[in-house]
């Protein structure tokens, strides 16, 4: 008797709490399937490839084949509605008129994407939106002024030079293959530590910032493929997941390499103010700038504040423009007429390349030419996506409502065939003055457009000449048959197995 009242005992909570999980796993079923009849109601207007039920698109997305996605944008104009998973759906768009509605607009980032890439850069310009964003855009613009750039193209120069010295090591005579990604991204992480940290690294020759580098990449990844796992939406089940510690493991090293360059500037300044020496530098850098907003806004700009700008210019001012760079020595090296004539172009204005000033970047109009078409090509930054915080009406008379994530697919833009023809085609004519003057101001985007635009794009414009004439002056380059480039769409554009050239010394 005794037995059977103590069963009875605990049998009642059990069940009460058996009924109790069973009653929000129910309600929890009926919110995700009114979400999916509501996202499928709102997107009926916009037809889409065939998805299915329960991955949605995430193949197309998370294998990273840009070839798919092509035939996608040609296929469906303007836009596509683009599941992940059977509750959630991100609206691509990739038309020039789309895009200029979309980026007049003020609307927060993709909770999704920008979310994720809080642990890693934290809340700076990248993910803030609102006042915060206003402000910290303000205090940052100063770093980016014509006088501070002017400063930066002998710096640039030298760390190119770095480079080609290493370069010209491994060559032999004839021709070398060699993986040029790895060195130009060096490349760039040395300009990044001297332009906006004033730190000198030697990173190119020592190799001393390869782990920052790995990690950087594989956070990134890591990144990207959880914005396309909708299972992997849920922070708790990320976090035990073996891609979720090992993001954890990525972030811990990002992080301990910005603090060291915070703290390394806080001590100098401290040790300078000590010895009473108020010799000022021939410009204030980025840190600089960032650190002086930090002491007039004590109150709104914290040392967090200050973390995560560091952190988001580190990953914006490095890692894109390695790409780009990279991309842009495979264009020409698949179209060595253009390559030819970009270096006759540069030999006209530098001679023999012993320097190169300011006032020389402006003169090289095909050069510059042929940067657009690559960027055009290969945007360093693929797709930027922002969730609707009003009902938006697009051109042609449709609509989405609230709470809709829309995706900016820069790379579908610019491969898309209504807008431009023969889009895989390399062709810097299409950005002469007449035919770019001729085309819509929203269709070539690589640096985004509307208040949101790109920061630091003319840094990035000024060290894409500065490389580029360097190294056309000193070396040819020739793709490598066997290695043919692959794109792989991720947060900031990536190749998957590195870019691979053969380079021949020019005498």
């Amino acid at each position: 008797m005794e037995s059977s009242w103590l069963e009875t005992r605990w049998a009642r909570p059990l069940y009460l709490a058996f009924v109790f999980c069973l009653a929000l796993g129910l309600l929890q079923a009926i919110k995700l399937y009114l979400r999916r009849r509501r996202l499928l109601r709102d997107l009926r207007p916009f037809p889409g490839p065939p998805t299915h039920w329960f991955y949605g698109h995430q193949k197309l997305l998370q294998d990273g084949k840009m070839e798919k996605f092509e035939e996608v944008v040609e296929k469906y104009h303007c836009a596509f509605p683009c599941w992940v998973g059977p509750f959630q759906a991100f609206f691509y768009i990739y038309d020039p008129d789309y895009a200029k509605t979309f980026l007049g607009r003020t609307d927060p980032k993709s909770k999704y994407l920008y979310k994720f890439l809080i642990p890693c850069l934290g809340k700076g310009l990248l993910s803030l939106d609102g006042p915060k964003w206003f402000q910290h855009r303000r205090l940052l613009t100063p770093g980016f002024n014509v006088n501070i750039l002017k400063s930066y193209v002998k710096v640039m120069a030298h760390s190119v030079n770095t480079m080609l010295g290493e370069w010209e090591k491994i060559c032999s005579p004839q021709d070398t293959a060699v993986e040029v990604y790895e060195h130009v991204n060096l490349m760039t992480l040395d300009i990044l530590m001297k332009c906006a940290f004033s730190q000198e690294t030697n990173c190119q020759i020592s190799s001393t910032r390869d782990l920052y580098v790995k990690a950087m990449f594989e956070a990134s990844k890591i990144i990207f493929y959880r914005s396309y796992s909708f299972l992997h939406h849920h922070d708790i089940i990320f976090k035990f997941s073996p891609q979720g510690h090992r993001l954890q493991e990525m972030v811990k090293i990002l992080h301990q390499y910005t603090e060291k360059v915070i703290q390394d500037r806080k001590k100098f300044l401290k040790d300078d103010k000590k010895h009473g020496n108020t010799q000022k530098q021939k410009y204030q850098d980025f840190l600089d700038i960032i650190l002086s907003a930090q002491a007039e806004n004590d109150n709104s700009f914290s040392d967090t504040d200050l973390r995560s700008e560091v952190n988001t210019f580190m990953l914006a001012g490095h890692d894109t423009t390695a790409g780009s760079i990279s991309w842009l020595l495979y264009h020409l090296a698949l179209n060595p007429e253009h390559q030819e004539r970009c270096r006759e172009e540069i030999r006209g204005i530098l001679g023999d390349g012993s320097s190169i000033t300011w006032d020389q970047l402006g003169e090289m109009a095909y050069t510059t030419m042929c940067i657009k078409e690559s960027l055009r090509l290969a945007p360093p930054i693929p797709s930027i996506s922002r969730e609707l915080s009003k009902p938006i009406t697009f051109p042609d008379g449709r609509s989405l409502p609230a709470g809709i994530t829309v995706v900016l697919s820069i790379w579908g833009l610019h491969h898309n065939p209504a807008i431009w023809e023969n889009p895989k085609v390399f062709d810097p004519l299409r950005f002469s003055q007449e035919n770019s003057e001729q085309r819509h101001p929203h269709s070539f985007l690589p640096f985004s457009a509307g208040p949101r635009n790109c920061i630091g794009q003319h840094f990035a414009m000024i060290e894409l000449k500065v490389a580029i004439a360097l190294i056309l002056l000193r070396f040819k380059v020739a793709p490598d048959p066997t290695r043919p480039l692959v794109f792989l769409h991720q947060i900031v554009l990536k190749a998957k197995d590195g870019v691979h050239l053969h380079l021949k010394k020019l005498s």
